[in-house]
């Protein structure tokens, strides 16, 4: 996925109200920007760091940029959870994921039959339907090991919970943690984090929801998602 025009450098000075975030611009001006990411964005929104705008025109956004992406040593680290959804559409439509791959078409955002709603609803072939669910990673807390989530989520274990029930009713389920940063092997849930979600993933029956987590290569240009990694259970 290719931003659609050139993202704009600038320097954060602090996150706050969830929602907002102020940087210093290469000019010197300082603005408050969208902060596309609801999370705790823990181990990230570090004061002082370069990081990447999107710009904003002709829309009704009362905030005129938001923030893609902060540079960390080991590389850049995508923090619009937004952007997860389109990258792995795009990786669906051309067949970079593997254990995903057989189903034509691809419906995204529907309604599971529950309270829940899941990101994508496969379908086209001779065998079951695939729902799929996507979670945005950006925690690294350790060198090399990305994690999820940064907050308790009482909706991602809605979204398990929905994933299955359909996989009890005959359907294929996946969840994919996409990994929006390139510097990690391996990915694990914060169970300290979230100790209820940890148990209940724990639990998850794995031979009918599969899991999954892949990393991206990350730049001012875009978010390609790259390679899968290893999965730890403990």
């Amino acid at each position: 996925m290719r931003f659609p025009a050139p993202l704009v450098p600038a320097t954060l000075l602090r996150r706050y109200k969830r929602f907002l975030a102020d940087m210093r611009m290469e000019d010197g001006g300082i603005i408050t920007v969208h902060c596309a990411n609801p999370g705790s964005m823990l181990s990230m929104a570090v004061a002082g760091r370069r990081c990447w705008l999107s710009h904003h025109t002709g829309t009704a956004r009362k905030l005129e940029y938001s923030w893609e992406l902060e540079e960390a040593p080991t590389g850049c680290i995508g923090i619009n959870t937004a952007r997860a959804n389109p990258v792995v559409a795009e990786a669906l439509a051309a067949g970079a994921i593997p254990e995903l791959a057989g189903w034509p078409i691809m419906r995204r955002e529907v309604p599971d039959g529950d309270a829940s709603r899941l990101d994508f609803h496969l379908s086209g072939n001779e065998g079951p339907d695939c729902w799929l669910e996507v979670k945005s990673v950006t925690m690294g807390r350790q060198p090399g090991l990305a994690e999820w989530p940064d907050a308790r989520s009482a909706r991602g274990a809605r979204h398990l919970e929905a994933l299955a029930k359909l996989a009890a009713q005959g359907a294929k389920a996946a969840l994919l943690f996409l990994i929006q940063r390139p510097d990690c092997t391996a990915f694990r849930v914060a169970g300290d984090i979230d100790a209820a979600y940890a148990a209940a993933l724990a639990t998850t029956d794995r031979s009918k929801v599969r899991i999954l987590a892949y990393d991206c290569a990350v730049s001012p240009d875009g978010i390609l998602l790259r390679k899968p990694l290893t999965i730890l259970w403990n």
